[in-house]
């Protein structure tokens, strides 16, 4: 009965452990995702520096899981190329050796630390970065509390006579002291745990030099499961990036295998002390292969590749962007110009995806507004890209402007999809969480300015596509029709207020973020009619009116 519970509390520490790991991908992908697109999607410094960020961001997490899920979710979102995410897998490996230094330590106090500040944040502030920061201490403050229940419930096996003979006579079968380890990190879902049970029983004298380094080899090898595992759902490039380091783990222990008895005698002349053994193998484990794979990088993607070939999900929508079509510029302006109508689709998707989950407090389809919006973000940049192969050869004047009118437009329909994902459907999801309700007046506010919005987006698709004068005409009148929208909204707002409404009150800054907001998005759709009306010199050059006198320069 009592190694049934040591089982379940085993299976608990590792299930928070996976909690916590989801926690810290999911605030620092929301709170900073941005940021690091821009600062990490070229690779800034090679692969030195970016083995440099994996390692940091390993001795921030305190576990190489999670810095190896959130690079595998960086990959699958195009935002990190994988050549440097997989240098930042090998810093993260070696990052994680040192955090075994940090651990061996009593620093339960951190993980505590992590877990109120977490709550406090994410209860207190109402912005979306300092909330998913919030969200992301509080993964991290569970996972220290994961690993610390983890060393309280593998205590018991330091001392058990069954564990010392089952160790003592692994000693004489390397192949099942691999395999043991390995599987012990792969239920725990750490390689922290299994190296630090292996330090207290070398410091106990229960395994010796070469067992030890077999036991600690294994342990790296079990620990690249669990992120493999993790991001089965992610996408073919984080599955290719987990499986490469699983394969750069398997080589060294390997190696470690085949040479246990030199490399232990050269590591017992250096670190008398048997658990320092221990840690010195685990650094040395990874910074060896650090420095072997690092310059390999490159094939070691290539192979990947071949192994995990690409296969198109057959519902998937295949891209019209077409290479071979890049010296004919009107055709490939064309399918551009087609590719450009879709992500003006999917950016309509969102709005009527978003205005579900705010009238019917339905979760899925907020759940699909990220998922519409990732699609926005990626057929986005193929756009550009696309339109920028195509700016490098000789195009004539015409092809020029409708080129940059293309490129604008698409990335007028990306400002969209920030402005719902990252407004509109926080203020829904922030409605739903809250019980809120909005008035019956209020409610038809809201779904008439979504409405006028959605009109408007079809209006500016039709003229993009048939770039008609008088519609895009319409479209100005209808923006500023739209500012008329939010103005008497408010002020009807403001005045259900004064009387007192429960329900107004209780969304006011809901449905006064929603108007601003959706003026926001209909000054982006309309931007699509500019291009148009300047060409047939319909378009002031400003808008204020004659006779404003401005004070005179000094």
């Amino acid at each position: 009965m009592q190694s049934t519970l040591q089982l379940i509390d085993l299976l608990a520490a590792a299930a928070l452990l996976l909690w916590g790991l989801r926690l810290i991908k999911t605030g620092v992908l929301r709170a900073y995702g941005a940021a690091l697109r821009q600062r990490l999607s070229h690779g800034y410094g090679g692969r030195v520096v970016a083995a440099f960020w994996g390692f940091l961001a390993t001795l921030g997490l305190q576990s190489s899981t999670a810095s190896a899920v959130i690079i595998a979710s960086f990959v699958a979102r195009d935002i990190i190329r994988p050549r440097m995410a997989q240098a930042m897998m090998l810093g993260a490996n070696l990052g994680t050796a040192i955090v075994t230094v940090v651990l061996s330590a009593d620093i339960h106090w951190v993980g505590s630390a992590a877990i109120f500040l977490g709550v406090v944040m994410h209860r207190v502030f109402d912005g979306n970065k300092p909330r998913n920061l919030g969200r992301a201490l509080l993964g991290l403050g569970l996972m220290l509390l994961a690993l610390q229940l983890l060393g309280d419930v593998t205590a018991p096996m330091r001392d058990s006579q069954t564990v010392i003979a089952v160790l003592t006579g692994l000693a004489n079968a390397p192949v099942f002291a691999l395999a043991i380890a390995g599987g012990l990190a792969v239920l725990a879902s750490s390689s922290l745990a299994v190296v630090v049970l292996v330090m207290t029983l070398a410091s106990a004298g229960v395994v010796g030099p070469e067992l030890s380094l077999w036991l600690v080899a294994g342990a790296n090898l079990g620990g690249a499961v669990p992120p493999w595992l993790a991001v089965q759902s992610e996408g073919v490039a984080a599955r290719r990036l987990t499986m490469a380091n699983l394969l750069v783990r398997a080589s060294g222990a390997l190696v470690v295998l085949v040479l246990a008895e030199p490399l232990a005698r050269g590591l017992s002349l250096v670190l008398h002390e048997p658990d320092h053994l221990v840690v010195g193998a685990h650094i040395a484990f990874n910074l060896a292969l650090l420095v072997v794979f690092l310059p390999l990088v490159g094939p070691l993607c290539r192979l990947v590749e071949k192994m995990m070939p690409d296969v198109r999900d057959p519902t998937e929508r295949r891209s019209q962007l077409d290479e071979s079509l890049l010296p004919m510029p009107e055709m490939a302006l064309a399918v551009a110009a087609r590719e450009t109508l879709q992500l003006g689709d999917l950016v309509d998707e969102m709005l009527e995806r978003t205005l579900a989950a705010l009238c019917e407090s339905d979760e899925w389809a907020l759940s699909e507004v990220n998922r519409l919006e990732e699609e926005v973000d990626r057929l986005h940049e193929a756009i550009k890209l696309y339109v920028a192969r195509l700016s490098r050869g000789e195009l004539d004047e015409s092809d020029v402007r409708w080129a940059a009118e293309i490129v604008s437009y698409a990335i007028n329909l990306e400002h969209i999809g920030d402005i719902v994902e990252g407004g509109i459907a926080e203020i829904a999801g922030k409605k739903m969480r809250k019980k809120l309700t909005f008035s019956n007046e209020g409610e038809a506010e809201i779904t008439a300015f979504f409405q006028h919005t959605l009109d408007n987006l079809r209006m500016a698709q039709a003229i993009f596509l048939s770039r008609d004068v008088t519609l895009a005409h319409r479209l100005v009148a209808r923006k500023v029709e739209s500012r008329r929208i939010e103005a008497e909204s408010s002020e009807r707002h403001m005045e259900r207020m004064r009387i007192g409404r429960v329900e107004t009150l209780e969304t006011s800054t809901i449905h006064l973020d929603l108007l601003r907001d959706l003026k926001r998005v209909n000054a982006h759709i309309a931007s699509v009619a500019y291009p148009i009306l300047e060409e047939h010199g319909l378009l002031k050059e400003s808008r204020l009116k004659d006779g404003i006198v401005t004070a005179p320069s000094e």
